[in-house]
């Protein structure tokens, strides 16, 4: 059996997204495929493939979660595993049978933070048919929003209120997207760390999700580059001020022309650059290799 999700990214409403706000999210055409196949032997054998075909996790596993044995798998991930499997036998008890032989594999560099763990969790939760939502709850923290967006598979905005999740599809596609860029910033963040300390922020932030809210609406629709570039600048001083961190464009990119915008946790993964042609020359210069046009990213 053979399962694919999509990617993502958040282009408004970071960080806020975790406390009711309405987040712009886009799927992307980078995303994790899932094999699953049955053996017999009592064990479960799990490999996970990167984009350039290296094995990352190669661990086997009693139909009790229990590792026998791995392969160059680093600790971390081998106790990931096992978390997954085991919250997933507790949506779907016995879901292992007799064996199972599970292969993953990323369409996209580890380190890009477009859904590693949405995916897998997608990609689980259609196998099974259980809830993705539950699953997710269970092993990961977060809004939910990339899930959402790997079961869509179109652009959303995505709201949480309370246990319930508000989607609704929209389109995300402005007349200047060849124009827009996405750069990797050549760091990773750790999202589950950024969501803890956001978490622990004690102000619901009302006015300011109401301004994101807003902003959203306008980003969709907006087909003025200008006028556009004018609204992420905003955006991403209303997100400095609450996790008092200075906007990427003021500290490291000073000397660009367009606008730069944080997409996910500051500070690592991708950045959104609304520029024209001579864009990619710019950040190739500075050292960043990854630079990905909107229609080569967006799915």
């Amino acid at each position: 059996m053979y399962f694919h999700s999509c990617g993502k990214l958040l282009i408004t409403a970071e960080y806020l997204i975790l406390k009711g706000a309405k987040g712009l999210a886009v799927p992307t055409k980078y995303g994790q495929r899932l094999s699953v196949k049955k053996n017999t032997e009592k064990y479960i054998i799990w490999k996970a493939y990167t984009c350039n075909k290296e094995k990352w996790i190669d661990c086997k596993f009693d139909l009790s979660f229990e590792l026998i044995k791995s392969y160059n798998t680093k600790t971390e991930h081998i106790y990931s595993v096992i978390k997954l499997l085991k919250n997933i036998n507790q949506i779907s008890p016995g879901f292992a049978g007799q064996g199972l032989d599970i292969s993953t594999t990323l369409e996209f560099e580890r380190n890009w933070g477009l859904g590693s763990s949405s995916t897998i969790i997608c990609n689980v939760s259609n196998w099974l048919k259980i809830n993705p939502y539950e699953l997710l709850k269970r092993t990961y923290k977060g809004s939910g929003y990339d899930v959402a967006v790997a079961n869509e598979k179109k652009s959303i905005f995505f709201q949480k209120k309370g246990n319930l999740n508000k989607i609704t599809k929209t389109k995300f596609f402005p007349s200047f997207r060849d124009n827009l860029f996405f750069i990797h910033l050549n760091k990773k963040v750790n999202s589950q760390k950024e969501i803890e300390k956001f978490f622990n922020l004690k102000n619901n932030f009302k006015k300011e999700i109401s301004k994101i809210d807003h902003l959203g609406n306008m980003i969709v629709k907006e087909n003025n580059q200008k006028s556009f570039n004018e609204m992420i600048k905003e955006h991403e001083e209303i997100i400095s001020k609450i996790i008092n961190k200075k906007p990427i464009q003021s500290t490291i990119f000073k000397d660009y022309d367009g606008q730069i915008k944080s997409l996910g946790a500051w500070g690592g993964d991708f950045v959104l650059a609304s520029g024209d042609a001579e864009t990619p020359k710019y950040f190739s210069k500075k050292g960043y290799n990854t630079i990905i046009p909107f229609s080569d990213m967006i799915l």
